[in-house]
């Protein structure tokens, strides 16, 4: 069946009655805040997952950015420092849709995001501080999902021990297959 709906501007709307009870039980604000929590989440990921580019605007910022971003130690703090930035925005708008109550599923849902989100965090940081134990001198990690990608600084290539003993750091800490950890090497 279909409902015909007139709108004040004259249109008239056809919706199906599927539609109509989706609306009627979860409601259009239970559904906005879903949609924006699946919108900052896909924006917290790539913004961890996609590289940075900007364009400065004087050439004298182009040579002192080019010289500081060569540096791995750089790199690797500027990496963490955006992920606890991206994190921190994420946790503060899960923290709002908490706070005002809208909805209990959609209060419930942020709940479980800010608690996986706050257990990504603790699994990284053990990541990186089991990487660094093994011997390299810097590691960043980010978990996405299911994913997990890992660049850690070392001035010659990773030997197939290093790989597999990243890996199994990898499954061991954050229970990700070794087929889903990605690992990069950021020369020093």
């Amino acid at each position: 069946m279909r409902i015909i709906k007139a709108k004040e501007d004259g249109k008239v709307r056809v919706l199906p009655e599927k539609f109509r009870e989706f609306f009627k039980k979860y409601g259009k604000r239970t559904i906005a805040i879903a949609a924006g929590v699946l919108i900052i989440g896909t924006a917290v990921t790539l913004n961890l997952v996609l590289p940075k580019t900007s364009q400065p605007a004087s050439g004298a910022q182009t040579e002192q950015k080019t010289e500081t971003a060569s540096k791995p130690e750089d790199f690797f703090a500027a990496s963490a420092l955006s992920r606890t930035k991206a994190r921190d925005e994420a946790m503060e708008v899960l923290q709002t849709v908490v706070d005002t109550g809208a909805d209990k599923e959609a209060s419930k849902q942020a709940l479980a995001d800010i608690s996986r989100i706050s257990a990504d965090i603790e699994k990284e940081a053990n990541i990186e501080t089991l990487v660094k134990s093994k011997g390299f001198e810097d590691c960043i990690a980010v978990i996405s999902g299911d994913t997990l990608s890992i660049v850690v600084k070392s001035s010659e290539q990773l030997l197939p021990n290093e790989v597999a003993q990243i890996k199994e750091i990898a499954y061991k800490t954050a229970d990700v297959l070794p087929d889903n950890v990605v690992i990069s090497l950021k020369k020093g």
